[in-house]
């Protein structure tokens, strides 16, 4: 498989899991073996705790959108740089609704198996961002002092 075909694969599995909610689609491009990773959440899953987790979101935040700003590729590996925004009007992971349109940055590094199908995917969010978006005090309450 090509590093643009690769890339292609990606955004399909973004576009059908977060944009459309058509996850078993999208399991269909992940790797028996399938595991996710995430700043979200504690412990790794397979595509059973994926989809329970894009459930969650896309139920707490029904005007999702997804906009990939950066996709690279290179051997089995692709990056991404996304922004995840819409409104959270529920509950979801520990933040309350708001009411207001959030804002998140999310950066994923997927690895692909010889076959061409999704094994592993890693994604870190910028949560301080959500939380400081959503005015909650800061999980990590360091500042600097003046240079």
């Amino acid at each position: 498989m090509s590093p643009e075909e690769r890339k292609r694969r990606v955004h399909q599995h973004i576009d059908l899991s977060w944009g459309k909610g058509r996850l078993a689609l999208a399991e269909q491009l992940q790797s028996k073996y399938f595991r996710y990773k995430s700043s979200l959440i504690l412990q790794t899953v397979d595509s059973a705790g994926f989809a329970l987790i894009i459930r969650r979101i896309r139920s707490a935040v029904p005007d999702l959108e997804v906009a990939v700003e950066e996709c690279l590729a290179d051997g089995d590996k692709v990056i991404t740089s996304s922004t995840l925004f819409g409104t959270l009007v529920e509950p979801v992971f520990g933040y309350p609704p708001s009411g207001k349109i959030l804002s998140v940055a999310a950066m994923s590094l997927w690895t692909f198996n010889p076959a061409g199908d999704i094994e592993e995917l890693n994604t870190l969010f910028d949560l301080e961002s959500a939380r400081q978006q959503l005015g909650m005090e800061s999980a990590f309450p360091v500042t600097l002092p003046p240079i």
